[in-house]
């Protein structure tokens, strides 16, 4: 049987069609007829199937470490959360929710603690990723309304990314960018980012630009624009207002290109390039990401590209507009029902005239008139500092795991820990934020939930439940109804299923939504959608809002009339300049962190990991560093490395990339106290958020660098999921496998190897091999002809060559048996053609560097003869950047070759 849904990752929102088969999901592929993909997937998306079943799931709630039935945590829940209320307020009660969660479970949470609990203080991991881009759109559109679709990547003649590395961040609309492109001769590709990166493979021009010098750039182009005649005069006249203002800003920071380029430290030349480029053409998209929003200044930084599209009239147009992407599933969903501190719901604010009392009236029962709070609460910064002064007496964390992503994060640490109630709804076992939680509830995941989730394009797809939950796991929306029927508000709290939840939703969108007296117009609207029974939510096609009586099918893109959702009716462009950036004495710490996401990774890499192909892409936590800077603080390529500031520190390992601006680094946002030692990124990032958003500054922090002194490094395999012995290890990494645990140790003192298998792995080895001149270590146990564990120790910087073949270590932990011919290779690692593949650059096909090497080496010259003989690129074509600078590398060689 095939059953479409949609993918749980990026805000791409991509369809997929599952196999499902007895109870159990067999496959996945891309949905051909879902607009958002029309057939691809990612390779995180292809792996789906990969990432589930029973095992490292939550299946029972536990109340401070215990397990117990739902009724019991249910009304202990209740019961504390009504003592808080009656002793502190209602606001003393938050929750802190996510964009993974569907729309309906964050309708049911927004509609529980702002209208029954009278708390304000409900925010979400949104305000981490897009919460500056909803700010920037509402200060200048009139509403939070992304006013393009994919299509319009199509149909521009210019794209600028910016901030964005849409190669692995988003790889389908990378793809979609890519056959677009190839289609249309005549489009040009700018890249703006301070790091090179895949993305930058498909572009015409790369600008890479010194951090936080986005709103000099955006303010240069603005003035260019000026200066060459190249403004849509009439558009400003009737659409717009601020112009003038804007434009002085703009050229007291940048009048001219010189001034621009310098505050920037691009080429002048390449600069104006751009410029002319921008100017010249109308069909123009900016699609802008992290880069941008994740900034103290990110809602000046919006504006400042929003100003530039406002004053050319490229908005409203097909192919022409400021595109914000969203880094989750349903990151927008979200906004759309208030699960931002700042928000009501159905697009509603706390300033929208009437909008308190339209809710309360909306949401009332006979007998229950909910008590709406009068302003707004506490941002995601803001809340953890409640917590600290004791203001937040109770907090319940839906779907996410702020111990990783906040900033500061130790702080964060202490701060649920000092929370007299923590609870954690979640459906994996083995979040950090766990830890903190005196009351833990198992939530059903993808696959299992129910209901809908709105991308980055404003379509609102369906997310089917496929398979039942494990265990007592439920969906989110249930668990907060019953808490809530238990405080006395039933009544308010009666549905049958997720569709009358959604119906609810859908007929608040279209409630008072008008002209008429007592009215206000809000562009989101699904009311359309309204009345639909079972059959027919479970058969809804994915459509983009507003979809209402005049748009009863969808509407592709907004503003195409040049009103907008302002009280004048006019597009604002707002006066933006540059903040200088904020100063964080660090002491010794004088090199720029810049922090992201990976290819093959999602967010904390709790599901993600569980996909063994996932993890040989990048497989442990690193640090990116430019030649001079490794050689300046003595670290080296394959190294270990720590960095520190006054919040705390990160090891990982060293690659040195000339990708990386000299005095800057970049380390990966995934990995946790789960996968590795001191590896969260988010621990060293300080506090600070825009001032209008709340949206934390997570690319820039100063860092001290220094190698990691330790003598020898260990690869250990273990069969069972037994905890490798850490105690000795002064860094450690755990990558999951098919069929074994990979754990990377690296040690502070040389060990008797014999002697330290037998006590800390319980049994001595089976076969070994020792080299004490070269400090290598080689052993294997195998009981009853199993392979029970695997060893390999050298000192630092030279265990690689030890490893031999990973992957085939890895199938033989699967074998009944080890057989002779097998024993005499397993200290080698190799199997009997001693291929080793090399690190994985195409995680589809499970296709390695070296045997790519090996290939171009033998006549494969491009990418097409590549896919043809290996397969990789031929599926999400994520890999295809990696591929060309390989094929790249050996011409290199062979030109090189044949000039000596």
């Amino acid at each position: 049987m095939h059953e479409t849904t949609t993918c749980p990752y990026c805000g791409v929102g991509c369809g997929v069609v599952a196999s499902v088969e007895e109870g159990r999901l067999n496959g996945v592929e891309g949905d051909r007829d879902h607009p958002a993909n029309y057939g691809r997937l990612c390779v995180k998306g292809s792996a789906l199937h990969e990432t589930l079943g029973h095992q490292g799931r939550l299946t029972r709630p536990r109340i401070e470490g215990r397990e117990v039935d739902w009724n019991e945590a249910l009304d202990t829940i209740a019961d504390r959360l009504g003592e808080v209320r009656m002793r502190h307020g209602g606001a003393a009660i938050a929750g802190y929710l996510s964009g993974q969660l569907l729309t309906e479970d964050y309708y049911i949470a927004n509609k529980f603690f702002k209208g029954f609990i009278g708390t304000p203080h409900l925010d979400t991991n949104s305000r981490l990723c897009m919460a500056s881009a909803v700010a920037g759109y509402k200060r200048a559109l009139g509403a939070d309304a992304v006013p393009c679709c994919y299509e319009d990547l199509e149909k521009a003649e210019l794209v600028v990314l910016s901030g964005s590395n849409l190669a692995w961040n988003h790889p389908v609309l990378f793809q979609r960018l890519r056959t677009a492109k190839s289609r249309n001769p005549l489009m040009r590709v700018v890249v703006i980012d301070p790091r090179v990166t895949d993305t930058c493979e498909l572009a015409d021009l790369y600008l890479p630009i010194a951090p936080g010098s986005d709103i000099a750039l955006f303010n240069g182009l603005l003035a260019y624009m000026a200066a060459r005649g190249r403004l849509d005069r009439d558009f400003i006249a009737h659409h717009t207002e601020g112009f003038e203002a804007a434009l002085a800003a703009a050229r007291d920071e940048a009048a001219d290109i010189a001034t621009a380029a310098r505050r920037c430290e691009v080429d002048a030349e390449r600069l104006e390039t751009f410029y002319y480029w921008f100017a010249s053409q109308l069909h123009v998209v900016t699609l802008y990401s992290q880069g941008v929003n994740q900034s103290s200044s990110g809602t000046d930084r919006v504006n400042a590209i929003i100003n530039c599209h406002l004053a050319g009239g490229s908005i409203g147009l097909p192919g022409a507009g400021p595109f914000s992407i969203t880094g989750q599933p349903n990151a927008m969903g979200g906004r759309e029902v208030g699960g931002l501190a700042n928000q009501l719901a159905a697009h509603m604010d706390y300033h929208t005239p009437g909008a308190i009392d339209r809710v309360a009236r909306f949401w009332s029962v006979p007998g229950l008139t909910p008590t709406l709070p009068e302003a707004p609460g506490h941002k995601a910064l803001a809340l953890v500092e409640a917590i600290e002064r004791g203001e937040i007496r109770a907090l319940w964390i839906m779907a996410t795991n702020p111990l990783v992503s906040l900033p500061d994060a130790n702080r964060v640490r202490r701060a649920l820990h000092k929370c007299p109630l923590v609870i954690v709804s979640d459906c994996m076992a083995d979040s950090d934020t766990l830890g903190c939680a005196d009351i833990v509830l198992p939530a059903s995941g993808w696959s299992e939930k129910d209901g809908t989730v709105t991308n980055s394009e404003r379509r609102i797809s369906r997310q089917r439940g496929l398979l039942p939950a494990p265990g007592e796991a439920r969906h989110d929306w249930w668990i907060i109804c019953e808490v809530a029927r238990r405080m006395g508000f039933a009544a308010a709290f009666d549905y049958d299923g997720a569709h009358r939840i959604f119906d609810e939703h859908a007929r608040l969108s279209g409630f008072e939504n008008g002209d008429g007296p007592g009215e206000t117009f809000r562009l989101f609207d699904i009311s359309a959608l309204a009345g639909m029974d079972r059959a027919a939510y479970d058969a809804l096609a994915p459509v983009q809002w507003p979809v209402n009586a005049a748009s009863p099918r969808g509407t592709a893109r907004l503003f195409e009339s040049g009103r907008f959702m302002t009280d004048s009716g006019r597009a604002r462009l707002v006066a933006v300049r540059s903040r200088a950036a904020i100063q964080q004495p660090e002491g010794e710490a004088r090199l720029l962190l810049n922090s992201g996401r990976i290819r093959d990774q999602w967010h904390t890499m709790n599901r993600t990991a569980r996909a063994a192909r996932l993890m040989h892409h990048r497989s442990e936590p690193f640090i990116e560093v430019h030649p001079a800077d490794a050689a300046r603080y003595g670290v080296h390529d394959g190294g270990l490395a720590r960095l520190v500031n006054a919040r705390g520190d990160y090891l990982g390992r060293v690659r040195v990339t000339t990708s990386q601006r000299r005095g800057e680094l970049f380390v990966p946002i995934h990995w946790n106290d789960q996968f590795s030692t001191r590896a969260r990124a988010s621990a060293l990032v300080a506090a600070v958020c825009d001032p209008l958003s709340g949206q934390p500054e997570s690319k820039q922090a100063r860092v001290a660098l220094a190698p990691l002194p330790l003598p020898q490094e260990a690869c250990l395999l273990l069969g069972s999921d037994d905890k490798a012995p850490l105690a000795e290890s002064g860094w450690w990494c755990r990558i999951p496998m098919s069929h074994c645990q990979r754990w990377q140790l690296a040690l502070a003192n040389a060990e008797p190897w014999w002697e330290w298998c037998r006590e800390q792995l319980g049994s001595a080895p089976t076969l070994w091999s020792e080299d004490p001149g070269s400090g290598h270590f080689r052993a294997a146990r195998i009981e009853a002809g199993r392979l029970v564990w695997w060893l390999a120790v050298a000192p630092t910087g030279r265990l690689n060559p030890l490893l031999g073949e990973i992957g085939w270590l890895d199938d033989c932990f699967a074998l009944e048996k080890i057989e002779r011919e097998q024993r005499r290779r397993l200290l080698a690692g190799r199997a009997a053609s001693g291929e080793d593949a090399g690190v994985t650059v195409c995680s589809c096909h499970q296709v390695g560097q070296k045997t790519i090497e090996r290939a171009i080496a033998e006549g494969c010259l491009s990418v097409a003869a590549l896919g043809d003989r290996l397969a990789c690129g031929t599926r999400c074509g994520s890999c295809i950047p990696e591929l060309k600078k390989l094929v790249a590398a050996q011409a290199e060689r062979h030109a090189e070759a044949e000039s000596a």
